[in-house]
């Protein structure tokens, strides 16, 4: 059988084309002819990444759409004359964009509604979690399911050490860490905030790192900077990496005694399960599908009380007897993303078409 893959950009270091490596990857293993397209391809993922303009992308027996932002690719899918297969990978509401940039606002709107447009023109729509299913449900998708985010955690888990780096990150700071997009639903605002709360409240030898890409929503990232000067603080106890590769990411996640989410939007949330993968305790703001991520693991807290989340902070990275109990719980937790959960995904969805 032929199964196709869509995406509209191919980006290394990227979770939804990250995912989509590793769906053909299994296909391929489980012996069908399956190959990824995208609009844009980034150079060094031509290789790996065919053109939408070949003809032979409209050719599968089944084509798997990667959804989460507007393209030419939706009318084009919703009229081929395979199988259909929607995966959603969660579009962030526009109202978190409007402070910073209009043209993201606009994107995330479209974006929503061009979702919409396929409900009734798909064989079968998948989230990557629960709560992604169930908005494809709520704008009329009949049928629904969940093909699981497909995650290299050995890549992580296994990556060499860096020396250098860690020595520089072995002083007599405690670092915290957050990992993902500078984007406003990030709430990194918010992350500034409690680090206020933890220096007042507890310890003034504290360094908050923030690995990934800070050019997303730049209006955005330069009011953080900006309100870190505000408060007087010294810009090396906030570090902003920009993207790096896996080794210095295990090296961040190594050095990190708490993982921090204050983010209010998440339609699945890939680095608590890294964090859980290196053995890093989660506190987690609760919101969307991070409940459904953790399923009890780490420590969740709703509403933002900043007091109450900066002793949870300190509890964390220095009481030995909860930190282990936290870790311990989040292991067990992390038996539920290990194992063929993807493989046995893929077989499911490949028998309702044969």
């Amino acid at each position: 059988m032929i199964i196709n893959q869509w995406v509209p950009a191919a980006h290394r270091s990227d979770a939804i084309g990250d995912h989509a490596r590793r769906v053909r990857d299994v296909l391929r293993t489980q012996g069908h002819q399956s190959d990824i397209f995208a609009i844009a391809v980034d150079d060094d993922m031509r290789d790996e990444v065919r053109p939408f303009a070949d003809p032979s992308a409209a050719g599968g027996d089944v084509t798997i759409y990667h959804f989460a932002m507007p393209s030419v690719m939706t009318e084009a899918f919703a009229a081929l004359g395979g199988a259909r297969v929607l995966q959603y990978h969660n579009i962030t509401p526009a109202r978190f964009f409007a402070p910073y940039a209009p043209e993201l606002f606009g994107l995330a709107a479209r974006g929503r509604q061009e979702l919409a447009s396929l409900a009734g023109r798909v064989d079968l729509a998948l989230g990557v979690s629960e709560f992604n299913r169930r908005e494809l449900e709520s704008l009329g998708f009949r049928d629904t399911g969940i093909l699981p985010l497909a995650m290299d955690l050995d890549a992580l888990t296994q990556a060499p050490r860096t020396p250098a780096l860690e020595a520089l990150l072995d002083d007599e700071f405690t670092n915290f860490l957050f990992v993902g997009r500078v984007a406003p639903h990030k709430m990194i605002e918010d992350v500034i905030r409690l680090a206020e709360h933890y220096k007042r409240y507890v310890d003034a030898y504290y360094r908050f790192i923030f690995v990934g890409r800070t050019d997303v929503v730049p209006r955005y990232y330069n009011m953080l900077r900006a309100f870190i000067g505000q408060l007087g603080w010294l810009p090396e106890r906030f570090v902003f990496t920009g993207p790096v590769p896996v080794s210095d990411l295990a090296a961040y996640y190594r050095s990190a005694s708490v993982y921090i989410s204050m983010s209010e939007h998440e339609g699945f949330c890939a680095p608590l399960v890294e964090a859980m993968a290196m053995g890093v305790p989660v506190l987690a703001y609760s919101c969307t599908a991070i409940p459904e991520t953790l399923e009890g693991a780490g420590v969740q807290f709703a509403p933002k009380d900043f007091e109450q989340a900066a002793e949870l902070m300190a509890d964390l990275a220095y009481d030995d007897t909860l930190r282990a109990s936290i870790l311990d719980g989040q292991r067990r937790r992390l038996t539920h993303f290990l194992g063929g959960r993807v493989e046995d995904g893929l077989r499911l969805l490949v028998g309702r078409f044969q």
